[in-house]
C-alpha cells in the first residue's frame, strides 16, 4: 500500500525533483511560458530567495518521493500590492490526476491564510481547463482573460486571471 503525502517546506534534497518537475513543464506544456531548462544551482538559489523573503517553498512527497512543489511570491512589486501572492502549482508528470494539485494548492491556501495573505492570484493558461477547474474548486473566482499576451510553441497564448480572497 502507498504511504501518505507529506506537505512540508522544500529542502536541499528536494531540489532534483524540484528541476526535473519544472523543467518537464518548460519543456513539454504551457504551464510555465519560459523555454529556458534550469538546473540544481538555479532552483537552489530561487528557493532560498523566496524562503529569506517569507514567502513558502511546498513539497508534495509521498513513498520518500518528491512528486509537487507549490509556492508564491509577490503579484506586483509595488507597495500597493504586498498582501497580494501570485501562486504556481507544479506535479510529476506521471503523477497528474492524482488529487496531489488539489491537496498542494490547498496546503498553499493554509499557508497564505496563516501569512496574513488577504488575495491570492492563479494566472493560468487559459487552455489549461484542469488547472482552472482546480483553482475554481477551492473557491477561486475568474476574473478575467488577457488574449495573446504570451507566446509558447510557436502560438500565442491567452492569460486566465482567477483570485480567492481570503477571509
Amino acid at each position: 500500500m502507498a504511504g501518505e503525502l507529506v506537505i512540508r517546506e522544500a529542502g536541499e534534497d528536494d531540489l532534483a525533483a524540484i528541476v526535473a518537475i519544472y523543467n518537464d513543464a518548460v519543456e513539454n506544456t504551457t504551464a510555465v511560458w519560459n523555454e529556458v531548462l534550469v538546473d540544481i544551482d538555479n532552483r537552489r538559489n530561487w528557493v532560498r530567495e523566496r524562503q529569506k523573503k517569507g514567502f513558502p517553498v511546498l513539497v508534495g512527497v509521498k513513498d520518500g518521493e518528491t512528486i509537487a512543489y507549490a509556492s508564491y511570491a509577490e503579484f506586483r512589486a509595488f507597495d500597493g500590492y504586498r498582501h497580494t501572492r501570485e501562486l504556481s502549482v507544479y506535479v510529476e508528470k506521471t503523477r497528474r490526476g492524482e488529487g496531489l494539485g488539489k491537496a498542494m494548492l490547498s496546503a498553499l491556501v493554509d499557508e497564505a491564510r496563516a501569512r496574513g495573505v488577504h488575495v491570492l492570484i492563479g494566472a493560468i493558461e487559459a487552455g489549461n481547463t484542469g488547472s482552472i477547474r482546480l483553482h475554481e474548486s477551492l473557491g477561486f473566482t475568474h476574473v478575467g482573460t488577457f488574449r495573446e499576451v504570451g507566446q509558447k510553441f510557436g502560438r500565442w497564448l491567452d492569460l486566465a486571471c482567477l483570485q480567492l480572497i481570503l477571509k
